[in-house]
């Protein structure tokens, strides 16, 4: 069996993971540039912060729940490569928006009349960007890969996108104060996407043509209702929405908590989001080492189990952290570091994003490997239309936290406590897992 790393030499797989990079890139870099500027730079206070922040998120979630049936659709009944050509160019125009929201922010003009709503229009456009690109990037992996390439073809796609993340995060960073410049880099990254897009090789329709339901209520439904007769795929689909539902309550805290907690400027914002994002793509490839290209939730309880004791041990450090100790003026990287307790707050980060990145990347390929072929992009849309209702939910639930004013530090605490659900849906799945085995051996 091929290596995850020998997938890389072979076109029918690298020209889809770099455009698949570039996306997360791209598409990390003008949200995190845009959170942080508007956080740092334009409100003052906790509150108003907190709410930017969830806004925002919303505001990109929203297109998955709203189109996630139709995108599904389209690219089971078209073809994957021609559509991922399509967005690609899409983005072009997306990010020049967005850049000339970033501009006017940056000048001062018309902030909250016209800058704040362009950037949240441009946000809400590569919302849907994403929403018809996500069913493709693991939906193509099974015509393009073997059996056994798929869970390891998987990993490499979770991976490289929290790589991407993580390079587009520590950019973000330092161009929060420098947003002209992230202005003109979103569009160069859009461009170089789109002339990568083009040499992902044809993936056509496998199935029997079908009419698309343009219906974004009734088609959502019936995908949904489809999806839950097979038991695996049910339970894989409610396991990583809780999952994401505990993780957009965890990513809505952390700007604010690094600058109203801990003290820290927008480059310790931004590394928090790195250290997240190198433990998501550690676990994405240590959990294919371990299950050695089986698909199987069989570390999935033990995985959530642990990453919630990870978030438990952060609020523990959060509640330990006492700012009376460093000066009131927020804290730059070296000066965070410097902090006694800064690498604490650091290793949990990174073991909580380990253990989630271990769960999860096993629950993906389910949706891809239990279903034929010619449904696999409707069930990941179907995973994504739950999995945005999810994380609508997560980050209301955040907000309203945050409006009755319970301490960011004990929203951490909630998200340990939820950690838990997350055990039981992942135990239901690999008991799920473990019966079709065993109905497939009679």
């Amino acid at each position: 069996m091929l290596t995850s790393l020998d997938l890389l030499g072979h076109r029918r797989f690298l020209p889809l993971f770099v455009t698949q990079l570039l996306n997360a890139f791209n598409d990390n870099l003008y949200k995190t540039t845009m959170v942080l500027f508007v956080v740092y730079s334009v409100y003052n206070s906790a509150e108003s912060e907190t709410v930017f922040s969830g806004v925002a998120s919303a505001v990109f979630i929203l297109p998955f729940f709203l189109f996630s049936a139709i995108a599904g659709q389209l690219a089971d009944l078209r073809d994957k490569a021609a559509i991922i050509r399509k967005v690609k160019a899409a983005e072009v125009g997306i990010m020049s928006v967005g850049a000339f929201g970033l501009y006017l922010a940056w000048q001062g003009v018309a902030v909250h009349v016209l800058a704040i709503p362009l950037l949240m229009l441009a946000l809400f456009a590569m919302g849907v960007h994403s929403t018809f690109f996500g069913p493709i990037k693991y939906a193509i992996l099974p015509q393009h890969l073997r059996q056994d390439e798929v869970l390891a073809g998987t990993g490499l796609v979770e991976a490289g996108t929290y790589i991407a993340i993580m390079a587009g995060t520590i950019i973000a960073g330092f161009l929060a104060n420098l947003v002209e410049v992230a202005a003109l880099a979103i569009i160069g990254f859009a461009v170089i996407g789109y002339f990568t897009s083009r040499q992902v090789p044809p993936a056509p329709p496998t199935g029997a043509p079908e009419k698309i339901n343009f219906n974004p209520f009734t088609s959502s439904w019936k995908m949904i209702r489809e999806c839950a007769d097979n038991r695996e795929v049910f339970y894989a689909i409610m396991a990583i929405s809780f999952f994401w539902t505990i993780g957009s309550v965890l990513f809505i805290q952390f700007p604010p908590l690094a600058k109203n907690y801990l003290m820290a400027d927008p480059s310790v914002a931004s590394m928090f989001l790195v250290f997240f994002s190198i433990g998501v793509a550690i676990g994405s490839v240590a959990v294919n080492l371990l299950l050695k290209g089986k698909v199987s939730a069989r570390y999935s309880p033990l995985s959530v189990l642990a990453m919630g004791c990870m978030v438990a041990l952060f609020y523990v450090i959060c509640r330990a952290w006492n700012a009376g100790l460093v000066d009131h003026e927020l804290m730059d990287i070296p000066a965070f570091l410097s902090y006694p307790l800064a690498w604490a707050v650091l290793t949990s980060l990174l073991l909580i994003a380990v253990f989630g990145g271990m769960f999860v990347v096993p629950l993906y390929a389910f949706l891809t490997t239990k279903v034929p072929a010619s449904q696999a992009s409707r069930a990941v849309a179907a995973n994504n239309i739950v999995n945005s209702g999810a994380m609508v939910v997560g980050s209301l639930l955040a907000l309203g936290l945050s409006a009755v004013g319970v301490p960011l530090a004990e929203q951490v605490l909630l998200s340990a406590a939820m950690c838990l659900v997350s055990v039981w849906l992942g135990g239901r799945l690999y008991a799920a897992e473990r019966q079709a085995e065993a109905e497939a051996a009679q």
